[in-house]
């Protein structure tokens, strides 16, 4: 069989998030081809909520704006209760945006224009989705893996370097692998869709029954559309009708109103589960998303996780496919699988909530506290005590370039390159080399913290050094006096200095 490689990543699943790693695997210009053994695009509202942290990875991808435009936010929820009464509620409290949070509030919107955006964003670099392609069967081997698909034009054989199994709950690249998905089924069947009707205003998440698993139902205007999105606990045994005529009898029995579902766009009946694959690697192969793991959708957790299982891997999978060291591909697992875990166990916990009619969504749900302290890529010097750690997301602040024009962190982090602040330090200190950036604030620095901001929100002393990874984490934070751990900390991750490119001599 032939060692040719035919492109560097084989992406088996084009859902959010093998999106989200093709966008960012294009913009680095490593090769890659995206498979989807569904026809066509998927047409549901399944995810239909993108947390704070989400959305500044679609700022850093390009589409946060987009997304916004094609989005809205969520209305207020109001329940009717079996006795009469009537209350309205946020489901998610609106909090104006900080200087270090600019997203703190949840934005509603589709998963099908969601990931619209995104196909969208990977034509503009240049690529696309296959669909209607296959994966049948891959073996690996210390090189790379060997692929079979199949598709519309017959089968073919494909060599690649790294696989990555972004297929879904049922995965299979991670049946193939023969990885344990271990969990429970959670003992709730629902269905949920998408559909046009008449007898409700769109100005409300509409909620019946709530606490009773018997009756409940749940109706949401779907922002960007002229849908409205179904929500209801079935029973675990039996048919259900998703036709109009079926659901209209559904929302009929349960709301006591006269709702009529014209037409239906979507819809599905399933088993909520809570699962977390025990490997998220076997050699060259790797799973993200739900492949990965599988939420039930209380909190809107599942896509959101899914995105950052994406963007955590692709700045690895591009450094080692230039070189880099291959241990960075071991830390995917050692980040991403503790943070799925915990990502369950809210959702699970909000569940029981909704069970009751007592579920509220709060800050734990829009993952900008998730962090890897203790990651191997995270590293003090000295151990700091408090404020900002290694680890930690890296927070957005105000800034003014020393032109004199406005500017921010985050436009400064944008691209998919690695960034290094010093506050008040000697720039020659730390050689220039390619995939970094280099930012000082202070004397003859590029940069200027106008409004104190930097160093209050970093918690920075003269002389300190921040480096924030690709993915916006802190990787390191370094004193002046520990100038050598940083070098090391570089050379480490593969960030080499250039030899034909001399640090930058320090002014008389």
């Amino acid at each position: 069989m032939t060692r040719h490689f035919t492109t560097d990543v084989l992406i088996c699943g084009a859902g959010a998030a093998g999106l989200t790693l093709a966008i960012d695997l294009a913009r680095r210009g490593i090769s890659f081809r995206l498979i989807e053994k569904m026809d066509d695009a998927f047409r549901g509202s399944r995810g239909k909520g993108l947390q704070p942290r989400t959305l500044e990875i679609f700022e850093d991808l390009g589409i946060v704006d987009r997304i916004v435009a094609a989005g809205g936010p969520y209305p207020p929820q109001r329940e009717y209760a079996q006795d009469g009464a009537v209350t309205e509620a946020a489901v998610a409290e609106a909090e104006q945006p900080r200087t270090d949070e600019p997203y703190r509030t949840p934005l509603m919107i589709p998963q099908f224009l969601t990931e619209g955006v995104m196909r969208d964003r990977l034509a503009e670099l240049g690529h696309r989705v296959e669909f209607g392609c296959e994966l049948a069967g891959f073996e690996q081997d210390d090189d790379g893996v060997t692929a079979r698909l199949v598709g519309k034009g017959g089968e073919q054989v494909v060599r690649t370097r790294y696989l990555v199994g972004a297929d879904g709950g049922h995965s299979f690249v991670r049946h193939a692998l023969g990885i344990d998905f271990p969990g429970k089924t959670l003992g709730v069947r629902a269905v949920v869709a998408d559909v046009v009707l008449t007898g409700l205003d769109r100005d409300a998440w509409h909620r019946f029954n709530e606490g009773d698993m018997q009756r409940q139902i749940g109706i949401c205007p779907l922002a960007g559309t002229e849908l409205f999105q179904l929500q209801g606990p079935i029973p675990l045994e039996g048919d259900v009708a998703l036709s109009a005529e079926g659901l209209s009898a559904l929302v009929s029995e349960r709301t006591g109103r006269d709702i009529r579902v014209q037409s239906v766009s979507w819809a599905s009946a399933f088993n909520m589960n809570a699962r977390l694959a025990d490997r998220y690697r076997v050699g060259r192969t790797f799973l993200a998303g739900d492949a990965a793991h599988t939420h039930p959708p209380t909190g809107g957790q599942g896509l959101n996780t899914s995105v950052q299982d994406a963007y955590n891997l692709g700045w690895k999978l591009a450094t080692v496919l230039r070189g880099g060291p291959v241990f960075l591909l071991d830390s995917y697992e050692q980040e991403r699988r503790p943070v799925a875990a915990q990502m369950l166990g809210l959702a699970t916990r909000l569940l029981d909530a909704m069970k009751r009619g007592e579920m509220r969504r709060g800050r734990e749900t829009h993952q900008l506290d998730i962090g890897y302290p203790e990651s191997p890529l995270a590293m003090e010097k000295p151990e700091r005590t408090g404020g900002l750690l290694a680890g930690d997301r890296a927070p957005e602040a105000p800034i003014m370039g020393a032109s004199g024009r406005p500017t921010s962190l985050f436009r400064l982090f944008k691209g998919p390159h690695w960034k290094l602040l010093g506050y008040e330090v000697e720039r020659s200190a730390i050689a220039p080399r390619g995939g970094l950036n280099i930012h000082v604030f202070g004397s003859r620095g590029d940069v200027v913290d106008h409004a104190d901001g930097v160093r209050q929100t970093y918690a920075l002393a003269p002389g300190t050094w921040v480096l924030v990874r690709p993915d916006g984490y802190v990787g390191a934070i370094v004193s002046a006096g520990d100038i050598e751990a940083l070098e090391g900390y570089l050379r480490h991750v593969g960030l080499e200095p250039d030899p034909m490119r001399p640090a930058i001599e320090p002014a008389a």
